[in-house]
């Protein structure tokens, strides 16, 4: 039995020594050997005897020199992607985020995906394989690529689970499955999923702050239904995909498909109330594609009958009294698959 310096005497094992003796022939001191050995006594000759001459007692207050943490990378937002993956890798490289191969190539940068990997694309859960590819390359390096909860993970999560389930919707009786259908849902996603993308997705958070930014997918206020806090409320939103019941599962996925909070009049009050409440000092989501947010589109005509032409996006959308940035380039609609470092330069 052995115990600290300071904590009494160090008991001889076979071939070995003890303090309370000598050193045995031969017998070379190690640093171990000296922390675990009692400090002498003055004045006692059988203490002095059991140290070697070259001992010398460590001095307790010395400072403990530790490597300075490394600052971190710069910040990245990666806006809706809907099953793109090859413009995503195509905007990952031009940002300098991945290499020609696909790989994790920025070092301790930072990456945050707004959710909405699936639905609508080709190929949603190449797109997911490539966010968990990514997540573990950039920790190795030092840095790190993460993902927050989108509607369309819901949407896809509930229709894998609850099917043709009927569900009490607004308008009537829903279920997950033909709402994802509606969606843009695609068969061979649903086909390739697998339990450990049912996983990942299950535990992505709603919303986070990074370097003052509130980070979400949805524009809209019904966050704050689930909680008064960001932890509260990612707590709560995993709560209710752990507890799996349909009805409260679908009112999840309504309030998150709600959208415009901050585009009309009440836009940066509707702002304020989020960053007072989770932090931060300017909102930034997906989700409404930048065209809708610049202007009418999608269908609609003027007054005159003509088709409205669709606002090219060029970048993120600052508005909102510079409270809110939008991240949708609308690539499902001929738009562009959006990634920006943070903060965006005036």
């Amino acid at each position: 039995m052995t115990q600290g310096a300071g904590q009494g005497p160090v008991e001889a094992t076979a071939g070995g020594w003890s303090p309370m003796g000598t050193a045995p022939a031969g017998y070379e001191p190690t640093r171990a050997d000296a922390r675990l050995a009692p400090a002498p006594v003055a004045g006692d000759h059988e203490a002095h005897e059991a140290y070697p001459p070259e001992y010398t007692p460590t001095q307790r207050d010395l400072p403990v020199i530790t490597a300075p943490e490394a600052r971190p990378g710069p910040l990245y937002v990666v806006g809706d992607v809907h099953g793109y993956i090859d413009e995503l890798r195509d905007a990952l490289y031009a940002t300098g985020l991945i290499d020609a191969e696909g790989h994790w190539s920025a070092g301790t940068a930072r990456l945050w995906f707004l959710g909405d990997f699936t639905d609508r694309g080709p190929d949603g859960i190449g797109v997911i394989e490539l966010v968990m590819q990514l997540s573990a390359e950039a920790a190795a390096a030092g840095g790190y690529a993460k993902a927050l909860m989108g509607n369309h993970e819901l949407l896809l999560l509930g229709a894998h689970r609850f099917g043709d389930t009927p569900v009490n919707s607004v308008g009537g009786t829903a279920s997950f499955l033909a709402a994802w259908r509606l969606n843009g849902g695609q068969t061979t996603d649903m086909e390739r999923l697998q339990d450990h993308h049912i996983a990942w997705m299950s535990r992505l958070d709603a919303a986070t702050v990074a370097d003052g930014h509130l980070l979400l997918h949805s524009d809209t206020t019904a966050y704050l239904d689930y909680g008064t806090t960001i932890d509260a409320m990612n707590d709560a939103v995993t709560g209710v995909l752990q507890r799996g019941d349909a009805d409260e599962c679908w009112e999840l996925f309504r309030k998150f498909t709600k959208r415009f909070a901050f585009r009309d009049d009440g836009g940066p009050e509707a702002a304020r109330e989020l960053l007072a409440t989770y932090g931060g000092r300017r909102v930034v989501h997906g989700h409404s594609p930048i065209p809708y947010l610049l202007g009418e589109v999608g269908g609609d005509h003027t007054a005159d009958g003509e088709e409205r032409a669709v606002p090219v996006v060029e970048g993120p959308h600052v508005y909102a009294d510079d409270l809110a940035v939008a991240m949708d380039g609308g690539v499902t609609m001929d738009g562009k698959l959006l990634v920006a470092q943070l903060p965006l330069l005036p």
